[in-house]
């Protein structure tokens, strides 16, 4: 009888472990998981007034790269947004890379980025965000 029952507890608490296990790796699972910010209906989700969507695209946005919607405080420079949200590589201030993506002198690619559809007059170094703004970086020929 003693014997059944350290064999039945064994087996108990070896069911907990696994059980406990199996939950565990499904919440690390969960936790890593990336949520696109496109809407299916193609209605884009409304910006909150201390946030910026920043969208990176290739080639006039014939290639998507990456989304982020970022919280930002009033006056928060874009580039340093920009370095907290995605890999980035600049050179004297000038963006090279963007989530491994680089430009191309021989082809004459470049990052160019637009707020709310229109080109900054201004570097991304310079730029002051005051929130709610859509933000896109494109790789694109300067011709």
């Amino acid at each position: 009888m003693n014997r059944w029952l350290k064999f039945l507890g064994i087996m108990l608490l070896s069911f907990v472990l696994l059980a406990a296990c199996g939950n565990s790796g499904e919440e690390n699972e969960n936790s890593n998981t990336s949520v696109s910010t496109n809407d299916s209906s193609g209605e884009e989700q409304k910006l909150a007034e201390d946030e910026v969507r920043i969208t990176i695209t290739i080639d006039d946005g014939n290639q998507y790269v990456s989304e982020e919607v970022v919280q930002v405080e009033e006056g928060d420079i874009l580039l340093n947004v920009l370095e907290d949200a995605f890999y980035v590589e600049e050179d004297n201030g000038f963006i090279t890379s963007i989530e491994r993506v680089s430009d191309d002198e021989d082809e004459g690619k470049y990052w160019m980025y637009y707020v709310d559809g229109e080109p900054s007059p201004v570097g991304a170094g310079e730029y002051e965000l005051n929130g709610g703004e859509e933000i896109t970086f494109d790789l694109q020929s300067i011709e």
